[in-house]
């Protein structure tokens, strides 16, 4: 009984060691937002796929506006030319709109959302930061090409293979909106290219 009680002890103290050993740790490491995100819509919707696969079309298309925002906003304080900060102030102004209705959706479906730019994110907003002047604007207007061409992409497959008809029809009515930003990116690039 004694030796029982010793080993008990003994693995109890291992046990507290490990703990300690590992709180000690000073590693802060942040979970990308995203991830965090997915992971919870994951737990809450494991048992239904398309509910999961619902809920990762909503995530990405948040990213995407968060995204758009910060580089709307970064536009309208460092470039150069004054059509790129008029279309910097406008993908802020559409997009936080498209942030707000995305948020109610996912509020009304129990969807879990990114708080803040996920590291991608962080990485895309650093590159057009490095730049200035005319080399700003460019990368600017190249950003938001190819940005917009993947959210129309993402909001056209959402349209096409959501199970959620509020989300399908979600999508679907914000496809022309997007496509609208992709032309006038494209015209400013090109714009832009000619100087």
């Amino acid at each position: 009984m004694k030796k029982l009680l010793l080993a008990g002890k003994a693995a109890l103290g291992a046990l507290l060691i490990i703990i300690s050993l590992n709180s000690c740790k000073n590693e802060t490491k942040q979970e990308d937002p995203k991830e965090v995100a997915e992971d919870n819509n994951e737990v809450k919707f494991d048992s239904v796929d398309d509910k999961e696969d619902d809920a990762e079309f909503v995530v990405d298309i948040a990213e995407i506006n968060l995204a758009e925002i910060e580089l709307g906003k970064l536009a309208q304080s460092k470039g150069t030319n004054p059509e790129v900060k008029k279309f910097g102030k406008m993908i802020v102004d559409d997009h936080t709109k498209l942030a707000s209705e995305v948020s109610a959706l996912a509020k009304t479906k129990n969807y879990s959302l990114p708080a803040s730019l996920t590291d991608e994110g962080k990485d895309e907003y650093n590159k057009l930061n490095e730049k200035s002047g005319a080399d700003f604007d460019k990368k600017f207007a190249d950003m938001m090409v190819d940005g917009h061409e993947k959210a129309i992409d993402k909001l056209q497959k959402t349209a096409d293979k959501a199970t959620d008809q509020d989300l399908k029809l979600w999508a679907s009515n914000n496809i022309a909106g997007l496509t609208a930003h992709l032309e006038h990116a494209k015209l400013l690039k090109e714009s832009l290219n000619k100087k």
